[in-house]
C-alpha cells in the first residue's frame, strides 16, 4: 500500500462516510481502481453509494473540484453521468471543499488525511460496439457531452500537448526501467515516435480544444439496456477522473478498432450520431494515430511512476520485462508506419 493509503481499511472508510452524514450498515466492497481506492458501501437507509478516496498528490483540490463541476454541469444538462453527491459535515473532523460541497477531507485518529467524494451507485455493462445502433447512440452521447464541454475551458485540468509524448520517454529513461538489452532499440524507436507525434500536431495547426472525458474507452462507459423493443439503450459514465482539455477526437478514437478501413467505417457511424449535437472538424481524423502513440508512451510512463504501489506489480506482472520492452518497440514501429501513412 502506498504511504497515502496506509491505514485506509474498511473501518476508516465507514468512519469517513459517517463524518459526512452517510452511515454505512457495515457492508462494503472494494472495487477495481488503480489510481484511487474505490468502495461500494451499503447505507443504513437502504441506498448504495460509491466512495472514491483520491490518490494523494495526483490531483490538486482545484483539479478535482473542476472535474466535479463539469460532472454537475453535464447532469444539469441531462447528459447521463453520475455526479458527485453534496456532502455534509456531520462531525468536526471533516472539511468540505467547493461551493457544492462535493469534496471532503477526513482526518483519522493518527492524523492521516484522506480526500474523498461519494456518488450514487449505478449499474451497467460494456456496450457492444459491433452493433451500429449502439455505436451511433454512443456518438450522440459524446456529442451531448462535448456540447457542454465547449461552453467553457478547464483552467486547472491537464491539457493534451504533443510534448507529453517526449516527456513520457524522458521519464522512462530517467527511471532506468528499460532492460539493458532492449534499451537501444526501444529508445531510438520511442524518440522517433515522440517526434512524429510532435510533427503531426504541428502539421494540424492550432488545436480547437474542449473539456473531454479524456479516457473514453469501452471499459469506462456503462451501457443500460433499453426498456422497449427497438430501443438500443443508452450509455452513462460514472467517473470523470481523467477529464482534460483536448481535441474532440480524443473521446472518439478509442471506441473504434480493426484495420484502417474498418475503423474509418466505425468512426463514420459514431460521427453520424455525434454530429446531431456537436460539430466535428474532419481534419482531426489525422490525429488518431498520433494520439494512440501519445497514449502508449504515457501509459508506460504511468506504470513506471506507480511501480512502488504494491497493487501495480500484482495487476501488471509483465511490465518492465524484456518481453514487454521488445513488444513496445514493435508496437511503436507499427505506429511510426501508421503515422507516416
Amino acid at each position: 500500500m502506498t504511504a497515502g493509503y496506509r491505514g485506509l481499511g474498511p473501518q476508516q472508510v465507514l468512519e469517513a462516510l459517517d463524518a459526512a452524514g452517510l452511515r454505512g450498515d457495515g457492508r462494503l466492497l472494494q472495487l477495481n481502481s488503480y489510481e484511487n481506492r474505490v468502495f461500494q458501501v451499503m447505507l443504513e437507509d437502504g441506498r448504495a453509494v460509491v466512495a472514491k478516496f483520491y490518490r494523494p498528490g495526483r490531483w490538486s483540490d482545484a483539479q478535482i473540484l473542476e472535474e466535479h463541476g463539469f460532472a454537475l454541469e453535464l447532469a444539469a444538462a441531462e447528459v447521463p453521468v453520475v455526479p458527485p453527491l453534496a456532502l455534509q459535515a456531520a462531525e468536526p473532523g471533516l472539511q468540505l471543499q467547493g461551493e457544492a460541497h462535493t469534496l471532503a477531507t477526513w482526518t483519522d485518529h493518527d492524523g492521516t488525511a484522506y480526500r474523498f467524494a461519494v456518488a450514487e451507485r449505478r449499474a451497467g455493462r460494456e456496450p457492444e460496439l459491433d452493433d451500429p445502433a449502439i455505436l451511433a447512440q454512443l456518438g450522440r452521447f459524446i456529442g451531448r457531452l462535448h456540447a457542454v464541454g465547449r461552453t467553457r475551458a478547464f483552467e486547472h485540468r491537464h491539457r493534451i500537448a504533443a510534448a507529453d509524448a517526449a516527456l513520457a520517454v524522458q521519464a522512462l529513461l530517467k527511471a532506468d526501467i528499460v532492460t539493458p538489452a532492449e534499451l537501444p532499440a526501444w529508445r531510438a524507436t520511442a524518440e522517433a515516435a515522440a517526434a512524429a507525434v510532435a510533427e503531426a500536431f504541428a502539421a494540424h495547426g492550432p488545436l480547437a480544444t474542449l473539456r473531454l472525458h479524456g479516457d473514453c474507452h469501452i471499459g469506462n462507459v456503462l451501457w443500460r439496456p433499453g426498456s422497449a423493443e427497438g430501443d438500443p439503450g443508452r450509455p452513462h459514465i460514472v467517473d470523470l477522473d481523467d477529464a482534460m482539455q483536448g481535441p474532440a477526437v480524443q473521446d472518439l478514437w478509442m471506441l473504434v478498432s480493426g484495420d484502417a478501413p474498418t475503423m474509418a467505417r466505425q468512426l463514420n457511424v459514431l460521427l453520424g450520431g455525434y454530429e446531431d449535437f456537436a460539430g466535428f472538424d474532419d481534419r482531426e481524423r489525422a490525429l488518431i494515430e498520433p494520439l494512440r502513440t501519445w497514449r502508449m508512451l504515457r501509459h508506460s510512463a504511468w506504470l513506471a511512476a506507480r511501480w512502488s504501489d504494491p497493487t501495480f506489480p500484482i495487476h501488471f506482472p509483465w511490465f518492465g520485462s524484456a518481453a514487454y520492452w521488445s513488444q513496445q518497440t514493435t508496437l511503436l514501429r507499427e505506429q511510426l508506419e501508421a503515422m507516416a501513412g
